[in-house]
């Protein structure tokens, strides 16, 4: 392991500057084209072997994936939630890195591309089975997970433990937060704000159904929360507004609780279509629960990797139910953990940041992760 060691001290640069060249790059959720075609032509430039691009812009380097041989599966997701599509903003400033995505995901992208130049310059082999390493698209908000999907679909039979590098060192998802996100639009007659006063507003209407659901009482004996997230609507200032919408999502660990929450929000939505207003709800993302996972291999693998975080970042790390890509393989029964490659704070602002010093601890957590699958 000191070869190994030392080899991940003498590439600590190489990683920060991939990182920096990588943090630059714009990757909204549908949109990680860039993102995928510098991932992919860098590993090739590794010699990496037999990577691709699927159709949903999953960057995919299988190894000893043959036949129907079982597989462990490294995920790091590409995309970011804000929707610029220019060269992103980054600063160095004491000791920290700020950039949006910088944390969530960037670095833990990274993370795993150097464990896969590693394996390839090396040549190692898996010692069971094959591995199949992701940077896939659409783990955050309305990407709704497309790229996780796309990979179970196509080898979720085989797939016996599933990582995600996602998030920071110090916590660890262990299971499934679900959820359900919903557009729910208003429609009314409208009209001019002094001639036709009296007639319906889509926004009061909106806004009186929102009150509505924020009366609701979550289940018992579960996690479960909801939330308005966005409203708009509405013309101007002197018009009766003819239209309102709003996204609202509900999460829980528990299927049922998401069943009730589900339950309420029709009842809400039944009670003003009665007053005759027009109400129309798309669903627009859903998250699974966890399923039926065997709780001594799930154990585990958090044990593993908690023992691991402890090791390299000198921290107890926080385990916990989550939402992330894991939500996909833990719903169907497949052994799943979210653990990230460094320390930082701000995920999802324009403040994020991480600290500098997490990133070399972050690589040995990744390559231990990895390389415990490769004969050495």
């Amino acid at each position: 392991m000191t070869e190994i060691q030392d080899y991940i001290d003498q590439h600590k640069e190489e990683a920060f500057e991939l990182l920096l060249e990588l943090a630059k790059i714009p990757s909204p959720s549908h949109q990680e084209e860039k993102r995928a075609d510098f991932c992919k032509a860098w590993l090739e430039k590794q010699g990496a072997k037999g990577v691709y691009i699927d159709d949903v812009l999953n960057v995919i380097y299988p190894v000893n994936c043959l036949e129907d041989n079982p597989l462990v599966l490294f995920m790091a997701h590409s995309d970011i939630v804000f929707p610029d599509t220019e060269e992103l903003p980054l600063e160095i400033k004491n000791e920290k890195i700020y950039c949006p995505g910088i944390g969530d995901n960037t670095a833990n992208i990274v993370a795993v591309l150097m464990t896969i130049k590693y394996i390839t310059r090396h040549k190692l082999k898996p010692k069971n089975g094959g591995l199949l390493f992701v940077i896939n698209s659409c783990e955050e908000g309305l990407g709704n997970l497309k790229g996780c999907r796309k990979i179970i679909e196509n080898f979720g039979n085989r797939i016996k433990e599933f990582y995600s590098i996602d998030g920071t060192s110090h916590k660890i998802a262990n299971g499934a937060i679900g959820s359900k996100r919903y557009r729910v639009e208003i429609t009314t007659e409208g009209g001019h704000s002094f001639g036709k006063f009296g007639n319906r507003n889509a926004i009061a209407y909106l806004a009186s159904m929102i009150n509505t659901l924020y009366t609701i009482k979550v289940p018992d004996n579960s996690i479960t929360s909801y939330n308005v997230g966005t409203i708009s609507g509405g013309t101007s200032v002197n018009t009766i507004a003819q239209q309102a919408e709003m996204l609202y999502e509900i999460r829980s660990d528990s299927r049922e609780a998401l069943d009730e929450m589900d339950r309420h929000l029709n009842a809400a939505i039944d009670f003003y279509r009665a007053k005759g207003v027009g109400v129309t709800v798309d669903l627009v993302g859903e998250r699974p629960c966890a399923g039926e996972v065997d709780p001594i291999k799930q154990k585990l693998l958090v044990d593993k990797i908690a023992d691991a975080v402890k090791n390299h970042f000198n921290i107890e790390p926080i385990v916990e139910y989550s939402s992330t890509d894991c939500n996909i393989p833990l719903s169907l029964g497949i052994p799943a953990i979210a653990v990230g490659c460094y320390l930082g704070d701000d995920a999802h602002t324009r403040e994020e940041y991480l600290e500098i010093s997490s990133l070399l601890p972050g690589l040995r957590l990744a390559f231990e992760l990895v390389l415990d699958h490769f004969d050495i």
